[in-house]
């Protein structure tokens, strides 16, 4: 009797592991040729994903304007090192694939999409507790005053609530603030407070940004000027933005509401 309720334990765990691994093989895509299978020897390789539920989430386009355009695999970063390593591999093959960077999915006509290639959920920055990854970091300077230095990977809302524990806060931000902010410098950062500060890609001291070879370079108006600025409004064609380094000022105590019939 014993040997039977062992042996029946047995094929019953069996039976979970092999199903459990059937339903995990049925949600794969095969392999797409366009990225060498030398990619999974990387670190990141347990940070790819080629589950067509993650591609299929990873390729709307807001608006739904642009459809159907899948890429061959999702890479879910920890830190910035792992989106340096996916696009120096990419660089160093004789076709490079296309690699996109995704923040909260709001952009439009295909920009964060990378057909046959990987797309980057920035997103997954926020979900580890990696003390290189920058997040929100608030400083003053006797030149440049109060500013923060702010991973790409963060909403603007969050920005806003870090800032407002020092009484500070961004002097531009999108009326939405559910924005990535390297999704809104990539596009220009448009938003009610443009008759007085500009645009939020006037509000930028510098920046970090993984180029298209791979290199984390740092860029302002003055160093490395042609990248900063070809990033800022560039709709994500120049490079990754990482970090920036954004425009700070005393928060408004009050604010006046006006009502129009």
């Amino acid at each position: 009797m014993a040997k039977f309720f062992i042996s029946y334990g047995y094929n019953l765990i069996t039976f979970f592991i092999i199903s459990h691994l059937m339903s995990i093989l049925g949600n794969l895509n095969p392999w797409n040729p366009s990225i060498p299978f030398e990619i999974l020897s990387l670190n990141i390789s347990s940070k790819l994903s080629i589950n067509s539920h993650a591609i299929k989430e990873s390729s709307k386009d807001f608006g739904k304007i642009i459809q159907e355009i899948l890429p061959a695999a999702v890479l879910y970063p920890s830190c910035v090192n792992d989106i340096i390593d996916l696009i120096q591999f990419s660089y160093g093959l004789s076709i490079p694939f296309h690699v996109a960077a995704k923040g909260h999915g709001h952009s439009i006509r295909g920009q964060a999409m990378a057909k046959n290639g990987v797309i980057v959920e920035m997103n997954s920055l926020n979900n580890n507790n990696n003390n290189e990854n920058c997040g929100v970091r608030i400083s003053w300077d006797s030149n440049l005053g109060f500013y923060a230095d702010v991973g790409g990977e963060q909403l603007w809302i969050d920005v806003l609530t870090s800032t407002l524990e020092y009484g500070l806060a961004p002097v531009s931000w999108t009326d939405y603030l559910y924005l990535t902010v390297g999704g809104t410098l990539s596009n220009a950062g448009i938003s009610g407070q443009n008759f007085l500060h500009g645009p939020q890609i006037s509000n930028v001291h510098e920046m970090d940004v993984i180029t298209g070879k791979g290199e984390l370079v740092t860029c302002s108006k003055d160093m490395n000027s042609e990248l900063f600025f070809g990033v800022l409004g560039g709709l994500g064609q120049f490079g990754i933005i990482t970090r920036a380094r954004i425009v700070l000022d005393k928060a408004p105590t009050r604010v006046s509401m006006i009502v129009f019939d």
